[in-house]
């Protein structure tokens, strides 16, 4: 075996100890622990992939946490604070985060546990998030229960002042708005989750009347009237609680305009409550609502409801406000498109039949969107696996399903083509080149009929099609679930005799469906963009990383 000719069932010649066997029985590169962090910060753990079950993942990533804290806590704090808080978002959940920011702080050193003091208020900036981070904090240093059942927090004085911190950052009425939204949640584990439960590890000190108003009202030591005097949030959704019928709820929404998670959950069932809410909730929360608005008969066929929440989501302008992205809106038409939805293993399956305008609306939605994206400027070649592995896979978003793997990778080469252009190419590989049914006119209906050639995976060829070729493109995105094994060479030599013969800068990005703890990119090869995942944000994070050639190699 040569350096330069490898088949991909064996490692590298002299690379061996950098090398891993995948589940497929093909070789690649090591992640090191700081790469791995990073996959599970971006994605944490989704559905298995065709080789290798969620289980193994889930227990894998959570040691590469514990790894990486014992390997420097500051830093894992500071890298979980950096994704939670990124803009544009590199993280579609913010959970990984924040059982990383609760691991350093149970398990980090000094320095380590201090820095995660400072980021708590960072990266749990909703209850949801506080919970969330509470939950794991219990869960990880906490003590058996006077009850014997479950375990209790640590309440030392390093853990009153990071809890403390929540209450105290940012002007009182944001925090104010902030408990209204949600004062009651639940840990990952299913456990109730009240403020009430940090206020109490917490005992801040108030730096004003009406932040002492705010916190003796969440320990109930404050009266509603008193707090209502100095908190125009605390008025608000006590207003919105004090509602016992839709009508009254349908007032307070026109009058007061109040924000529909002040609402009673009572009237929320109620078609006409959301007949008012859909003038006056964001785009986002619009979006994610439709489902629910469906199920309960606010929008249906030929209904006003309809035809007012069809006219907004095709407003190109307020699309444009609320910086929806095209592969937002793709997910949120398959998502509402699939009826049916089981956002967590313990809920009921949550089904509704979609409304045929709402579904339009949606598309010309997804269409209106790119108006407002900027393309990189870059030429781009996109190939998709078209491996077996890829029509096995099913994704799903909130237990709706999405498609296939290879499905949602073709969405997401259409997206990227539109947004390029005439700078974009795409291709289909398995242990072959084959031509992409992808043109700048691809619409989303026509991908749910496509079926992937299913052979083997060789994801050296995208490298050596645009060297025979002869294509000088700016950047090469593979999209994959990342078990390459048929070719015979790695697909770290084909980049390498790639930029030797066509372009030297050329950057890559290899984004795969699960976060897995080895990569075809080769970690001292510069340029190379490893994904945790293919999500939302990868289109964003494409365009901005292939604009960029040159730089140093970023890894995400």
């Amino acid at each position: 075996m040569s350096t330069v000719e490898t088949p991909q069932t064996r490692p590298l010649p002299g690379r061996a100890a950098e090398q891993v066997r995948n589940d497929a029985g093909g070789y690649g590169f090591a992640k090191d622990v700081w790469t791995r962090l990073e996959d599970f910060l971006i994605l944490g753990t989704v559905g298995g992939t065709y080789y290798a079950g969620e289980a193994e993942l889930t227990d894998d990533n959570a040691a590469v946490v514990f790894d990486a804290v014992e390997a420097d806590g500051a830093r894992v704090v500071r890298l979980a604070t950096e994704i939670s808080t990124a803009r544009p978002p590199r993280a579609p959940k913010n959970r990984p985060a924040l059982f990383a920011l609760a691991a350093a702080f149970t398990f980090g050193d000094p320095p380590a546990r201090q820095a995660a003091k400072g980021a708590l208020a960072q990266v749990a900036r909703t209850t949801d998030h506080l919970a969330s981070f509470f939950g794991y904090y219990k869960n990880l240093g906490g003590k058996a229960s006077r009850s014997g059942s479950g375990t209790a927090p640590v309440a030392g004085r390093a853990a009153r002042s990071m809890f403390a911190s929540w209450f105290l950052t940012g002007e009182v009425d944001q925090v104010a708005w902030r408990v209204c939204k949600a004062r009651q949640r639940r840990t990952p584990a299913g456990e109730a989750f009240d403020l009430r439960d940090a206020l109490r590890i917490a005992h801040p000190k108030a730096d004003s009347p009406a932040r002492r108003a705010l916190l003796g009202w969440i320990a109930g030591n404050v009266t509603d009237a008193e707090a209502r005097a100095q908190l125009p949030a605390v008025d608000a959704y006590l207003t919105a609680r004090s509602v016992t019928t839709a009508a009254e709820a349908v007032r307070v929404v026109r009058e007061r305009g109040v924000l529909w998670e002040f609402l009673p959950d009572a009237v929320l069932t109620d078609p006409g409550v959301w007949d008012a809410l859909v003038d006056t909730i964001g785009m986002t929360a619009l979006i994610r609502n439709l489902a629910r608005m469906t199920r309960i008969g606010t929008l249906k066929p030929m209904g006003d409801a309809t035809r007012r929440a069809a006219a907004r989501l095709t407003d190109a302008r307020a699309l444009a406000r609320a910086r929806v992205h095209p592969m937002d809106l793709f997910l949120a038409l398959r998502v509402y498109g699939s009826g049916t939805a089981k956002p967590h293993p313990r809920a009921e399956e949550q089904r509704w039949s979609p409304v045929p305008a709402v579904v339009d609306a949606l598309e010309e939605a997804y269409e209106l969107s790119f108006g407002h994206i900027e393309p990189s400027g870059r030429r781009l070649l996109v190939a998709v696996d078209s491996s077996g592995s890829m029509t096995f896979t099913k994704v799903l978003s909130g237990g709706s399903p999405l498609g296939s793997t290879y499905e949602v990778a073709n969405a997401m080469a259409v997206i990227l083509n539109r947004i390029e252009g005439g700078g974009c190419h795409v291709i289909d590989v398995d242990t072959g080149v084959h031509a992409s049914k992808v043109t700048a006119r691809t619409n989303l209906r026509e991908i749910g009929s496509w079926r992937a050639s299913g052979g083997g995976t060789d994801l050296s060829l995208p490298f050596v099609y645009a060297r025979e070729e002869r294509l000088a493109v700016d950047g090469v995105v593979v999209l994959t679930d990342n078990e390459t094994w048929a070719g015979q060479r790695h697909p770290a030599q084909e980049l390498a005799a790639y930029r030797r013969a066509v372009n030297p800068a050329v950057r890559v990005v290899v984004a795969a469906m699960t976060p897995v703890g080895h990569s075809i990119a080769d970690p001292r090869g510069g340029g190379v963009l490893n994904i945790a995942g293919l999500d939302a944000s990868l289109p964003m994070v494409v365009n901005g990383f292939v604009r960029r050639p040159g730089e140093a190699a970023e890894t995400a």
